[in-house]
């Protein structure tokens, strides 16, 4: 079993005891992304579209640091403060994702870290 640690400096460092994300063997598992501005470690300025942008800017500056992109990502979780945004994901994903999409999940949360309103996992498989 090969195993990477994947980091770069393109999305937010990792701000507790995780990995931006881990590859073993062609399968990447990515951490949750927040809408952290990466030079700033602060939330991204704007509303939830803005949010959500980011994020995604997020997950694949990841992607492309384990030589993927958001395309190869098989299972998407989604988590949000308040579901009624979730008509503006599905809105803001299709500008970034074409069919065949990822296998995805929505879930409602109470809170986020650093109060975001929305938070991003992947898994992505390559080759």
């Amino acid at each position: 079993m090969a195993r990477r640690i994947i980091r770069t400096d393109k999305a937010p460092a990792a701000i507790g005891t995780y990995s931006q994300a881990v590859r073993v063997n062609d399968t990447v598992y990515l951490s949750g992304q927040i809408p952290l501005v990466p030079e700033t470690m602060e939330l991204v300025d704007g509303d939830m579209e803005s949010q959500i942008r980011r994020v995604f800017d997020n997950l694949s500056a990841v992607c492309e640091a384990a030589d993927g992109r958001l395309a190869d990502i098989a299972k998407l979780n989604i988590f949000l403060t308040d579901l009624s945004h979730f008509p503006l994901v599905n809105q803001v994903m299709a500008t970034y994702f074409q069919e065949p999409y990822p296998a995805r999940a929505a879930i409602g949360v109470a809170s986020l870290p650093k109060g975001a309103g929305v938070e991003m996992d992947a898994i992505m498989v390559l080759g």
